[in-house]
């Protein structure tokens, strides 16, 4: 009776976790290539980027012309010339550090840009991802081009093509390496 007993107990419990879960994965960075809108995404936070450098460059080289000027003139000043243009020098790199922290610092304007940018595409690849994972009945996508190192993968198991579909970004011709 008791192995009756217990031969019940497992087979009402156990045998809904020993199905096995299925599982795939995708490549979000060859999904987001494939889109049109990110590329321009992309070239626009590339311009915004590289005028906000060329800006910091150009308050850098005022930084260092000052520098240069003090050093020139430091023998004719008096003290209290030192002294006002030690401060503006400091006054100028202060700004100058300041305005790095606010364009590329954490939750500066190039990450804001950003988020702005690119987020409705990374959302649009979540919501096809999702609803490839329903239709195939997936338990888990992971995403090859993310943090986790996949040593191996099984191209069975690739659904990065299914998801492309989802977004009408799919060309049977076109398939990943």
């Amino acid at each position: 009776m008791r192995v009756f007993a217990l031969f019940l107990i497992l087979s009402v419990f156990g045998l809904p976790f020993a199905k096995a879960q299925k599982f795939g994965y995708i490549d979000s960075d060859f999904i987001l290539s494939k889109m049109p809108e990110y590329g321009k995404a992309q070239s626009e936070i590339d311009q915004l980027s590289a005028a906000w450098q060329k800006e910091i460059e150009d308050m850098q080289k005022k930084v260092e012309a000052l520098y240069a000027t003090f050093a020139a003139e430091q023998v004719l000043l008096t003290e209290e010339m030192k002294k006002e243009r030690q401060d503006e020098i400091r006054k100028k790199e202060t700004e100058l550090k300041e305005y790095q922290k606010k364009v590329f610092g954490f939750e500066g304007l190039f990450f804001l840009k950003k988020q702005e940018l690119i987020k409705p595409l990374q959302d649009k690849v979540f919501d096809a991802v999702e609803k490839v994972a329903k239709a195939n009945r997936l338990a888990i996508i992971f995403d090859k081009a993310g943090e986790l190192v996949m040593i191996y993968t099984d191209p069975r198991h690739d659904y990065t093509d299914f998801v492309l579909e989802e977004l009408g970004l799919g060309d049977p011709n076109d398939k990943i390496k």
